[in-house]
């Protein structure tokens, strides 16, 4: 297998997996699925471990052309340090679903893994495309496996649930088509021959135009990146679809589908569209600062364990359009790292609130009372884990991406020199507000699940975790604790990315660098 084919062949694992399952009785569907996401923990691996530090740009590349006319069109893949990150993050919750997948697959089984692998499939062409069109087709492709997935196994309200998050992202889509197309016809009308749609060269060619299509364009991308993301006021459909969901569904959803919002916000609009981020940049902060407490504070009235989790991630993707915002390559490297650390996190928080529901059989935390602990001492130590994780204690992931993120927006060209400083830094002032209150809801949540005395209705009635479970949680807790030991393994795969990106944003437009 040559360098230039191994991402084409990580994008057929999961595809031709996916067809395979479809083919085959029931009984053979979850084995061949393990051996699907087995095969892209290798290639990852592989990845992983060939991928060079001192190679700027994207590596792994291979360009097929597709269609010459009458727009151009090619099979264009490619990784860099973030798009890696991405990869692996990718193939590692894959794996981890399909084996908490063993009861939600028993139920017409081949069906369900063929639309788990078909949804990787999209999800991993979404951070390997370096071609617009096949960028936008793949990332439209999740919508068709993540709505059957929710309305055929998902909770009383599935169809309700499946249906809003079709239609929030459908939206999404309309306006990344429209973005598409109007910078297509932009560059053509500026006499830029020949248009393109390479990802790559619209980097280079989409700052030259005009402040107003830039911001025009960019707008169409950023509505569709922040619904997926999800932001205030478009993150009502994350909360349902969380809450109906299967527990493996919940998983991919809220550590890989809402990174695809967030991949796009780096990839396209702050690398295509630098100059709106510096005018719009103050806006950016102030909406994820907004998203940071408001989400937290949501959290703190709900009852629902899922909402709660669903509510926290809308908090920690503030933390993204914060380091976005500041124009600061130490915030946005803290972005890019909450990329991948919220996603470990969020799916191990959304698998143990499934092994709590596979006991009780309800999320409502007033109906389940308390005093669990006793009665399942292995759900509790991996709860209490990462629960501390989310609140951000230190040596644990989730400290390392917000600690980067606050120190490097409170210190960056944005909110010192370019423009209202003292907006952006009482909005940052704010946002720490969600750092205490994150750790109001976690632990209060711990609180009312396994403390207190033990219910007389669960006496004798609850087991721990079984051996499944055991390996899911540990696998997850063992990233969450050595990725808080050492960040440094992770981050450096792409500091020069994040790097590049900022140094040439504000020596562009001649902004102190800090």
């Amino acid at each position: 297998m040559g360098t230039s084919d191994i991402l084409t062949s990580l994008l057929l694992i999961p595809f031709i997996g996916s067809i395979i399952i479809g083919l085959l009785p029931n009984k053979a569907a979850r084995p061949l699925a393990l051996i699907a996401s087995g095969m892209l923990i290798v290639v990852s691996a592989y990845l992983w471990s060939n991928f060079s530090l001192d190679v700027h740009g994207m590596q792994f590349v291979q360009k097929i052309n597709w269609i010459n006319y009458p727009i151009p069109i090619s099979y264009h893949v490619g990784i860099d340090g973030m798009s890696l990150c991405l990869v692996a993050l990718t193939a590692f919750v894959t794996l981890m679903a399909v084996l908490a997948s063993e009861k939600v697959g028993e139920n017409r089984s081949k069906f369900y893994y063929s639309l788990v692998l078909l949804l990787t499939t999209s999800i991993l062409g979404v951070f390997v495309s370096l071609d617009l069109v096949q960028f936008f087709v793949l990332y439209e492709l999740e919508l068709v496996p993540m709505y059957f997935l929710i309305a055929i196994w998902g909770g009383p309200r599935r169809d309700y649930a499946a249906m809003k998050f079709l239609l929030y992202t459908f939206l999404g889509g309309i306006f990344m088509l429209a973005g598409i197309l109007y910078l297509y016809f932009q560059l053509n009308a500026a006499g830029v021959l020949p248009a393109t749609f390479d990802m790559v060269e619209l980097a280079k060619q989409a700052p030259n135009l005009t402040p107003a299509v830039q911001a025009l364009a960019c707008l169409g991308f950023m509505l569709a990146f922040i619904i997926k993301l999800p932001s205030f006021p478009f993150h009502t459909w994350l909360p349902d679809a969380h809450v109906e969901a299967p527990t493996p569904i919940s998983m991919i959803l809220a550590a890989l589908l809402l990174k695809m919002g967030s991949y796009g916000l780096v990839r396209i609009c702050m690398g295509f569209f630098p100059d709106v981020i510096v005018t719009y940049g103050a806006w950016i902060i102030a909406l994820g600062c907004f998203n940071i407490v408001w989400a937290a504070i949501a959290c703190l009235v709900q009852t629902d364990m899922k909402r709660i989790i669903a509510f926290s991630s809308v908090s920690h993707m503030g933390f993204i359009l914060v380091g976005i915002g500041s124009l600061s390559a130490l915030a946005l490297n803290g972005a890019v790292f909450q990329m991948i650390s919220h996603g470990i996190i969020s799916a191990a928080l959304f698998f143990l609130v499934g092994t709590v529901y596979d006991r009780v059989h309800t999320r409502n935390l007033v109906e389940i009372g308390g005093g669990l602990a006793k009665q399942m001492p292995y759900i509790f130590y991996f709860w209490m884990l990462a629960a501390l994780a989310n609140l951000g204690l230190p040596a644990l992931s989730g400290f390392v991406a917000e600690a980067l993120v606050f120190y490097g927006a409170f210190t960056s060209p944005m909110a010192s020199v370019l423009q209202h400083p003292m907006f952006v830094r009482g909005c940052l002032a704010f946002a720490a507000l969600g750092v205490i209150l994150t750790a109001g809801y976690m632990l209060w949540l711990l609180k009312r699940l396994f403390y207190g005395p033990e219910q007389a209705k669960w006496a004798g009635h609850l087991t721990d975790m079984t051996l499944n479970e055991k390996v899911i949680a540990s696998a997850l807790s063992v990233l969450i604790i050595f990725l808080g030991i050492y960040p440094l393994w992770l981050s450096k795969k792409y500091t020069s990315l994040t790097d590049n990106m900022c140094q040439n944003i504000v020596s562009k437009n001649k902004i102190g660098m800090r």
